[in-house]
């Protein structure tokens, strides 16, 4: 998979397998066994989600969720997304709220400000700000993405131990 080259934060992906999805969940049942300290595997319904061991884990590593559709040709449709550990992906959308929303808060006090004919010159430095946040945190974002790339493929070669 081309996991370097995409430009979104959270790399999808779909794929039709021939293998059918209960012999998928009994090799992933068999897998789970003997990679459990260094990768955990969760299955529930029809998704399956790949994590990195808790002695491997680090603030940036990524996890695999795995959902699977089965087929009227006896095929399985797989969509795969890969994305941040869900406590790193909550605070960063968390903090993309509060910025947005001072960005707001202070567009209004400005506009405010304009009208009246005040001084609202403290209003754009604080909307300037809150712009470069905004790319902070997506760069923050990338930089995370791009350190977790080793792992990604760690957990790209296990889901393919899944599906072949």
């Amino acid at each position: 998979m081309e996991l370097d080259n995409q430009l979104s934060l959270r790399y999808r992906f779909d794929k039709v397998i021939t293998k059918s999805f209960d012999a998928i969940i009994k090799s992933c049942e068999q897998l789970k066994e003997t990679v459990e300290p260094d990768y955990r595997i969760k299955v529930s319904g029809h998704h399956i989600w790949l994590h990195i061991g808790m002695l491997h884990r680090e603030k940036y590593s990524p996890h695999l969720h795995l959902e699977f559709e089965k087929m009227e040709d006896g095929n399985t449709f797989v969509r795969g997304l890969y994305g941040p550990d869900p406590v790193l992906w909550t605070l960063f959308m968390f903090l993309h709220f509060v910025v947005a929303g001072l960005f707001v808060i202070f567009a209004m006090i400005a506009y405010s400000k304009w009208s009246l004919d005040q001084p609202f010159t403290f209003d754009l430095l604080v909307m300037f700000a809150m712009v470069n946040s905004w790319f902070l945190l997506y760069f923050i974002a990338r930089l995370n993405r791009k350190r977790g790339l080793k792992q990604a493929r760690e957990l790209e070669v296990l889901m393919e131990r899944i599906l072949e």
